[in-house]
This record gives structure tokens, C-alpha cells and sequence, in this order.
């Protein structure tokens, strides 16, 4: 058991030190020697938990989730703003959060690995949009398929641009622009008036998910994925 814990955080440190490194480099620029240094583990342990380069892209990517844990809600539109918002602030605060970003939008990185890391959020945000669209939470015009694309393009404009222009400083705030804008166009006026989309709840959602985070890290367990 002992052994398997030592496992488990020496993989977990080599992943934090990949994500740091993405994050920081990019895929291509990104060494080896990089995130062995970052990680400080041996050249041995880390090719035994990932054999290549690739295979540690792979691992940051597959975490997408892991960082970002959400409660469910009853109000379906609610856990869509909850999780947009969570995201806005881990991405400023969490390297793995950050180096999927930028490792999904890379044209290296979809060319070797697809477009999982993009089609998994769109698909997310369509369950979510799905199971409000049965709730009577929805417009009657709506497309829960299409208004998640929509979601999801614009969420990943709104961070770029803000990366670009302000380093994120103002990431949750423009997020909540972003939701104040674009859910009067697909929430019934009763479940509109209801949504809590402030700079405070991301504050709020952050801080418990870094509690969370905190208790896994303690056990040496990865995060639960939301």
C-alpha cells in the first residue's frame, strides 16, 4: 500500500511538472530535462509512468476534468455558470487547468492528438444544456447541442482574449459577462432571474474547489473528476 501511494504522487508530481512546463513552453519547445527538473524525480520514474513526451500530453490532457470539481445543482443552468466559472478560476491558478488550454488550442497538438480536449467540453456543456432543456429550464427554440458549440467557442475566445490582453487578470470577471450575455438568449425569464453569475460566486466555487484539491493531494489520491 505504502508503495502504491508513492506511486500514485510521484505521478502525480511528474504531471503537475508537465503541465507547468506546457503551460510555460508549449508542446514543442517543452524538454524532458525540463520537467525532470520541475518534477525532481528520477529519469527511471518518470519513463516509467510515461515512456514519451507524447505520453505526458496525453496524461495532462486526460486531466481536464480532475481539476475541476463542480457539486451538482438542481438548476441545470446553474452547474453550466458554476462550471464555466470554475474553470476561469483555476485556469489563472492551476497549471494543469491552464496547460490544456493551450495544449488544445496548439495546431501541433491537435495534429498528433485530435480534438478530444475541445469535443469533451462541448459535450459536457450539452448534457448539462440537455437535462435543463427537460427541466423547463430552456426557451422553447433552443438546441441544446448548438447552443453548447456556442458556449464553448465563445468561453474559449473570451479566455484567449483575456490571456492576450490582460495575462487573465480579468478572466472570471469577462466570463461573467460572457454568461450575462449569451443566457437571455436561451433561459426561461423565471430560471434567468435565478442564476448567481458574479465574480464572487467564481470566488466562492474556487475556494471549495481548492479544498477539495487540498484533501486529495493530502491522500495522495487525484482529484474527482466533476
Amino acid at each position: 500500500m505504502a508503495r502504491q501511494e508513492r506511486a500514485i504522487r510521484t505521478r502525480l508530481a511528474i504531471l503537475m511538472a508537465a503541465a507547468s512546463v506546457f503551460d510555460e513552453y508549449g508542446y514543442e519547445r517543452a524538454t524532458i530535462g525540463e520537467i525532470l527538473a520541475r518534477a525532481g524525480v528520477t529519469k527511471g520514474a518518470l519513463y516509467f509512468h510515461f515512456p514519451s513526451k507524447q505520453a505526458l500530453a496525453e496524461g495532462v490532457l486526460s486531466q481536464q476534468f480532475a481539476a475541476v470539481t463542480v457539486e451538482p445543482s438542481p438548476c441545470k443552468l446553474q452547474e453550466l455558470v458554476d462550471s464555466g466559472l470554475t474553470v476561469a478560476y483555476r485556469m489563472r491558478r492551476d497549471p494543469l487547468v491552464s496547460a490544456v488550454a493551450r495544449l488544445s488550442l496548439e495546431q501541433d497538438v491537435r495534429a498528433q492528438f485530435g480534438t478530444t480536449a475541445i469535443t469533451q467540453w462541448i459535450d459536457a456543456s450539452s448534457y448539462l444544456l440537455a437535462e435543463a432543456e427537460k427541466q423547463g429550464e430552456l426557451l422553447p427554440h433552443v438546441e441544446p447541442a448548438e447552443s453548447a458549440w456556442m458556449f464553448s467557442a465563445a468561453w474559449t475566445g473570451v479566455q484567449v482574449y483575456s490571456q492576450i490582453l490582460s495575462g487573465r487578470d480579468d478572466l472570471e470577471a469577462r466570463v461573467v459577462s460572457l454568461f450575462e450575455h449569451l443566457l437571455p438568449g436561451i433561459a426561461v425569464p423565471a430560471v434567468l432571474r435565478s442564476l448567481v453569475i458574479t465574480t464572487e460566486r467564481a470566488a466562492e466555487l474556487g475556494a471549495r474547489s481548492d479544498r477539495q484539491l487540498a484533501r486529495a493531494a493530502l491522500a495522495g489520491e487525484p482529484a474527482a473528476a466533476s
